[in-house]
């Protein structure tokens, strides 16, 4: 199926695709991508509970967040969206995915399976994180990112930009580099004015991301795009993006905040994090 076939949700440059995952990268010619930057189900929909807003709350998302069976199956699904992942990125693309301890795993061992250069991985630490409902393990203060390279090609890395994002204005001091814990707050309500989606990631952890490993211009992949994070942060660094999400509502949710966004902003002025921290 080409992709003329999928209804397409929000402007030139950056659309999201209605479309399963799979059968949408499977449409991407090969070699094609920059990067890509996916938040894959954690597969924690089994009916437990946690804490939002000092109140008990389930932590069920929906269907897509469901285990398929079997921690077999789970990591088969994470080599087969993978496996697309590296055919679509051109040699020294980036790819970047998300995750906690639940599904981390098996994305590192697919990582490594599939030959990725495996670059670093990045805490995102939680500066509001919810309290453990059931009090039989630590807080879950954290999630990680994992940065790999398609081999055959040096990878991007923009030391100074993404130091001076930091920072602030100007070229950063040798030392003020950049380090793997990244202090960021969850999502701020301005990023939820036009809707909400369950696992929605800061504009701030994913613009860094993108401005690190890609260029102006380049074309950036989401497999589950979801609110249109990634595509707003592209929209904002002046990079193309394409993406595929099967839940309709989302994908319109995408749509409304890509058009919300003017291109480039971030190009043009630059957010110093309020208490980042580095």
């Amino acid at each position: 199926m080409s992709l003329s076939g999928y209804e397409t949700f929000g402007e030139a440059g950056c659309l999201v695709y209605l479309a399963d995952c799979l059968d949408f990268m499977r449409a991407v010619p090969e070699g094609s991508v920059a990067c890509v930057f996916a938040d894959p189900p954690y597969r924690l929909s089994g009916g437990g509970k946690t804490v939002r807003s000092g109140e008990v709350a389930s932590v069920d998302k929906g269907d897509w967040d469901r285990s398929l069976g079997s921690f077999r199956a789970d990591h088969e699904f994470n080599l087969a969206w993978l496996r697309e992942a590296r055919r679509v990125l051109r040699p020294g693309g980036a790819l970047w995915a998300s995750g906690t301890h639940h599904v981390l795993f098996s994305l590192g061992f697919a990582l490594q399976t599939l030959g990725f250069r495996v670059l670093s991985t990045v805490v995102w630490e939680k500066t509001d994180p919810p309290p453990n409902h059931y009090r039989t393990a630590f807080r879950h203060s954290h999630e990680t990112l994992v940065w790999a390279a398609k081999p055959g090609a040096r990878h991007t890395f923009n030391h100074d930009a993404v130091n001076a994002a930091v920072n602030g204005y100007g070229m950063p001091a040798p030392d003020a580099q950049l380090g793997t814990v990244w202090r960021i707050p969850h999502v701020p309500m301005s990023e939820k004015r036009l809707g909400r989606h369950p696992t929605q990631k800061p504009l701030r952890l994913v613009r860094r991301a993108l401005l690190a490993s890609t260029e102006r211009g380049d074309l950036v992949l989401d497999p589950f795009a979801g609110s249109g994070t990634t595509a707003v942060a592209c929209r904002e660094l002046g990079r193309f993006f394409v993406g595929s999400e099967r839940e309709r509502e989302y994908a319109e949710l995408a749509a409304r905040r890509i058009r919300a966004t003017e291109p480039g902003y971030a190009l043009t002025r630059l957010i110093r994090p309020e208490g980042d921290g580095g």
